[in-house]
């Protein structure tokens, strides 16, 4: 069960939840997140950590040309796309950074998959093929980092059903329900941020200690009635 801890701030978290075993850590540069990380902050958690966490930069409708240029000059080893960028802007970033991995993030809500389906499609045609899918909830206004639950059921019982790359589960997972969550939807990843915190941006590292130990305990178990 591959793992990200988002919104990361500063390098002793950082380097803390790498040594509690999280597989990749997050680092936002939209600016109107509590979790917004500047440049330099982002290279000194980038330089702090081992080279087998994945360092995963958020962005929300930033340019191709901005999001490369973040990229080079802190070291990130994935992009993940979580505004409303398009088809194009998601191929150019693709061909921009062809040796770092692609996340699509999409928020899903009462309309189901097929809009995420059609624009899965829309960014093959232009190139722009994802290496995993994120998966939020949809909450009006927002772009992520809100709680709120995405539709567990949805997931689950349409994901398989269309050539959508990997899914790494994310919205509203706790330690409390994150269990529930993997066997369920039985997602390739899953991604937290709002729930191992003690304040907005602030990471409780034994709750993050403790969502490492749900998630990966219940990989690969039958959900509970």
């Amino acid at each position: 069960m591959w793992v990200k801890i988002c919104g990361i701030r500063d390098v002793e978290t950082a380097i803390q939840i790498a040594k509690a075993g999280a597989d990749a850590v997050g680092l936002n540069f939209y600016t109107k997140s509590v979790r917004f990380v500047t440049r330099q902050t982002a290279r000194n958690i980038v330089s702090a950590l081992p080279a087998e966490v994945a360092k995963v930069g958020v962005f929300v409708n930033s340019s191709a040309a901005e999001i490369e240029d973040v990229a080079r000059a802190t070291g990130l080893t994935a992009v993940q796309l979580h505004g409303d960028e398009s088809a194009e802007v998601v191929a150019e970033v693709r061909q921009l950074l062809p040796e770092i991995r692609l996340i699509r993030a999409w928020r899903v809500g009462s309309e189901g998959l097929a809009p995420l389906v059609e624009h899965c499609v829309d960014c093959r045609q232009h190139g722009g093929v994802w290496d995993a899918c994120l998966v939020d909830a949809r909450v009006e206004g927002n772009y992520g980092g809100t709680g709120a639950t995405a539709p567990w059921e949805l997931l689950a019982g349409e994901w398989s059903l269309h050539a959508l790359p990997p899914l790494i589960l994310a919205g509203g997972l706790t330690v409390e329900n994150v269990a529930q969550a993997v066997c369920k939807v039985h997602p390739w990843g899953i991604d937290v941020a709002t729930g191992v915190e003690s304040s907005p941006g602030a990471k409780n590292l034994e709750l993050v200690r403790q969502f490492l130990e749900q998630a990966r305990a219940a990989e690969g178990t039958a959900c509970r009635p």
